[in-house]
Protein backbone atom coordinates (compact mmCIF):
# COMPACT_ATOMS: atom_id res chain seq x y z
CA UNK A 1 0.00 0.00 0.00
CA UNK A 2 1.40 3.38 -1.06
CA UNK A 3 1.71 5.96 1.70
CA UNK A 4 0.16 9.36 0.93
CA UNK A 5 2.82 11.92 1.84
CA UNK A 6 1.62 15.45 2.42
CA UNK A 7 4.16 17.94 1.12
CA UNK A 8 5.34 21.02 3.00
CA UNK A 9 3.63 23.23 0.44
CA UNK A 10 0.36 21.31 0.73
CA UNK A 11 0.49 21.76 4.49
CA UNK A 12 1.03 25.48 3.90
CA UNK A 13 -2.08 25.55 1.73
CA UNK A 14 -4.05 23.67 4.40
CA UNK A 15 -3.11 26.19 7.05
CA UNK A 16 -3.75 29.11 4.71
CA UNK A 17 -7.19 27.62 4.03
CA UNK A 18 -7.96 27.51 7.75
CA UNK A 19 -6.75 31.07 8.23
CA UNK A 20 -8.68 32.46 5.24
CA UNK A 21 -11.78 30.47 6.26
CA UNK A 22 -11.62 32.07 9.72
CA UNK A 23 -11.10 35.49 8.15
CA UNK A 24 -14.20 35.02 5.94
CA UNK A 25 -16.34 33.74 8.83
CA UNK A 26 -15.39 36.49 11.27
CA UNK A 27 -15.45 39.24 8.68
CA UNK A 28 -12.61 40.93 10.50
CA UNK A 29 -9.57 42.56 9.01
CA UNK A 30 -6.86 40.63 10.79
CA UNK A 31 -4.05 41.63 8.46
CA UNK A 32 -2.26 43.64 11.18
CA UNK A 33 -2.10 40.68 13.56
CA UNK A 34 -1.21 38.29 10.76
CA UNK A 35 2.50 37.77 11.54
CA UNK A 36 1.91 37.34 15.27
CA UNK A 37 -0.85 34.81 14.66
CA UNK A 38 1.28 32.82 12.24
CA UNK A 39 4.32 32.87 14.48
CA UNK A 40 2.30 31.70 17.49
CA UNK A 41 0.51 29.02 15.48
CA UNK A 42 3.77 27.67 14.06
CA UNK A 43 5.41 27.64 17.50
CA UNK A 44 2.47 26.10 19.36
CA UNK A 45 1.98 23.35 16.80
CA UNK A 46 5.71 22.83 16.24
CA UNK A 47 5.33 22.74 12.46
CA UNK A 48 8.54 21.45 11.03
CA UNK A 49 7.18 20.16 7.76
CA UNK A 50 5.25 23.22 6.64
CA UNK A 51 6.53 25.70 4.08
CA UNK A 52 6.12 28.72 6.34
CA UNK A 53 7.24 31.19 3.67
CA UNK A 54 4.65 29.91 1.19
CA UNK A 55 1.96 30.05 3.85
CA UNK A 56 2.79 33.70 4.56
CA UNK A 57 2.83 34.52 0.84
CA UNK A 58 -0.60 32.94 0.35
CA UNK A 59 -2.28 34.58 3.31
CA UNK A 60 -0.83 38.06 2.90
CA UNK A 61 -1.38 38.00 -0.87
CA UNK A 62 -4.99 36.96 -0.47
CA UNK A 63 -5.72 39.50 2.26
CA UNK A 64 -4.21 42.29 0.16
CA UNK A 65 -5.85 41.28 -3.13
CA UNK A 66 -9.12 39.61 -2.16
CA UNK A 67 -11.39 41.92 -4.16
CA UNK A 68 -9.34 41.49 -7.33
CA UNK A 69 -9.23 37.72 -6.81
CA UNK A 70 -12.99 37.58 -6.32
CA UNK A 71 -13.59 39.64 -9.44
CA UNK A 72 -11.53 37.11 -11.40
CA UNK A 73 -13.41 33.99 -10.30
CA UNK A 74 -16.99 35.26 -9.82
CA UNK A 75 -17.76 35.27 -13.57
CA UNK A 76 -17.35 31.48 -13.48
CA UNK A 77 -19.63 30.85 -10.51
CA UNK A 78 -23.00 29.23 -11.14
CA UNK A 79 -24.52 31.04 -8.16
CA UNK A 80 -23.95 34.25 -6.19
CA UNK A 81 -20.74 34.46 -4.16
CA UNK A 82 -22.72 34.73 -0.92
CA UNK A 83 -24.26 31.32 -1.70
CA UNK A 84 -21.02 29.36 -1.79
CA UNK A 85 -19.64 27.84 1.39
CA UNK A 86 -16.87 29.69 3.23
CA UNK A 87 -14.57 26.70 2.58
CA UNK A 88 -15.19 26.85 -1.18
CA UNK A 89 -14.77 30.63 -1.07
CA UNK A 90 -11.42 30.29 0.71
CA UNK A 91 -10.22 27.58 -1.69
CA UNK A 92 -11.17 29.73 -4.68
CA UNK A 93 -9.22 32.65 -3.20
CA UNK A 94 -6.14 30.44 -2.78
CA UNK A 95 -6.43 28.89 -6.24
CA UNK A 96 -7.09 32.26 -7.88
CA UNK A 97 -4.14 33.85 -6.13
CA UNK A 98 -1.82 31.11 -7.33
CA UNK A 99 -3.20 31.21 -10.88
CA UNK A 100 -2.84 34.98 -11.17
CA UNK A 101 0.24 35.78 -9.13
CA UNK A 102 2.39 32.66 -9.53
CA UNK A 103 2.74 31.78 -13.18
CA UNK A 104 5.72 29.59 -12.31
CA UNK A 105 3.33 27.01 -10.85
CA UNK A 106 1.65 24.92 -13.57
CA UNK A 107 -2.09 25.58 -13.62
CA UNK A 108 -2.81 21.83 -13.42
CA UNK A 109 -0.90 21.66 -10.13
CA UNK A 110 -2.88 24.59 -8.74
CA UNK A 111 -6.20 23.04 -9.75
CA UNK A 112 -5.20 19.63 -8.39
CA UNK A 113 -4.09 21.11 -5.06
CA UNK A 114 -7.33 23.10 -4.81
CA UNK A 115 -9.39 19.98 -5.59
CA UNK A 116 -7.50 18.06 -2.89
CA UNK A 117 -8.24 20.82 -0.37
CA UNK A 118 -11.92 20.65 -1.31
CA UNK A 119 -11.95 16.86 -0.93
CA UNK A 120 -10.32 17.11 2.51
CA UNK A 121 -12.19 20.09 3.93
CA UNK A 122 -15.24 20.75 1.76
CA UNK A 123 -18.62 19.22 1.15
CA UNK A 124 -19.30 16.01 -0.75
CA UNK A 125 -19.18 17.39 -4.29
CA UNK A 126 -17.47 20.70 -3.59
CA UNK A 127 -14.33 19.51 -5.35
CA UNK A 128 -16.25 19.32 -8.65
CA UNK A 129 -17.36 22.92 -8.25
CA UNK A 130 -13.81 24.06 -7.42
CA UNK A 131 -12.40 22.14 -10.39
CA UNK A 132 -14.92 23.68 -12.80
CA UNK A 133 -14.45 27.27 -11.66
CA UNK A 134 -10.64 27.17 -11.56
CA UNK A 135 -10.41 25.31 -14.87
CA UNK A 136 -12.49 28.00 -16.62
CA UNK A 137 -10.49 30.71 -14.91
CA UNK A 138 -7.18 29.10 -15.92
CA UNK A 139 -8.33 28.89 -19.53
CA UNK A 140 -9.06 32.60 -19.43
CA UNK A 141 -5.92 33.75 -17.59
CA UNK A 142 -3.24 31.41 -18.88
CA UNK A 143 -2.30 30.25 -22.33
CA UNK A 144 -2.58 26.50 -22.07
Amino acid sequence: MKKNKTTARRKAREFALQYIYSWIITGSNQEDAFNDVLYNFFEINNFRDIDKDWCKILISGILQNCENLRSNFTPYLDRPLRSISPIEHAILLIGSFELIEHMEIPYRVIINESVELAKSFGGTDGFKFINGVLDKMANSIRAN
